[in-house]
């Protein structure tokens, strides 16, 4: 399967509009924002477990980045409530599951090969600071290295956000709140990923927004990671 899957283009999803879609494992449900490849993939996802949901046993070849958006996730290392921001590095292996039910947000086969850290944030803990150099935006760093700085965004309301030239491109998913860009109106779980070297103006709603959002990850480093899977996936 290839969704969203040219990173020279500009790509939307209203992931909070669409249908769940079943996985291989029971009670366990997708909304797919971009992939490439079928069950094993290359894949950004919001991943929704019923309660007493478990996925099977399984390692994470390219690895695993997800942040917890509603609920508890759960696996072997203890519980993940919402607001916990992940990383398990490539060849991690894990249960994952769900006794109360959990949506999170995953990328699967996205990490530069030679990156072996674990990363386990609660992002409740950290204040929003300001951001350098840019009026009405507040910001809580969660991971950055060469080629990709993850982090929380809050832009104020009523706001206008410009972003001119982005080296290697930008990803965001809304988390609350709202913003208009271009033709779009991004609300709650609206996915938006624009490619390096692309500008974006927005427009923040009355009562602003709050955002994931992960940059630099779209040039060269990341043409390197998709080899790596592509090669791995035969």
């Amino acid at each position: 399967m290839n969704l969203n899957a040219d990173f020279s283009r500009r790509a939307v999803v209203h992931a909070g509009a669409m249908a769940w879609v079943p996985s291989p494992m029971p009670g366990v449900e997708r909304r797919m924002l971009d992939r490439i490849g079928d069950e094993m993939a290359r894949a950004t996802s919001i991943v929704r477990y019923a309660p007493g949901s478990q996925f099977s046993p399984h390692t994470h070849g390219g690895g695993e980045e997800f942040m917890v958006l509603e609920g508890v996730f759960q696996d072997e290392a203890g519980d993940y409530p919402a607001g916990l921001y992940v990383r398990n590095p490539p060849e991690s292996r894990h249960t994952p599951g769900s006794a109360a039910g959990c949506v999170i947000f995953v990328k699967l086969w996205q990490f530069d090969p030679a990156d072996r850290g674990r990363v386990s944030l609660n992002t409740a803990a950290a204040p929003f600071v300001a951001a350098e150099g840019r009026p009405g935006v507040e910001m809580k760093r969660l991971f950055d290295a060469e080629g990709e700085d993850v982090r929380l965004e809050r832009w104020a309301p009523g706001a206008a956000i410009g972003l001119d030239a982005i080296r290697g491109g930008i990803e965001i998913l809304v988390l609350s709140g709202s913003f208009v860009e271009g033709d779009d109106h991004f609300g709650p779980w609206s996915w938006l990923r624009l490619p390096d070297g692309a500008a974006m103006r927005a427009e923040t709603g009355s009562d602003g927004v709050v955002l994931w959002v992960k940059s630099g990850h779209l040039g060269a480093a990341d043409r390197l990671r998709d080899r790596a899977f592509l090669g791995q996936d035969g």
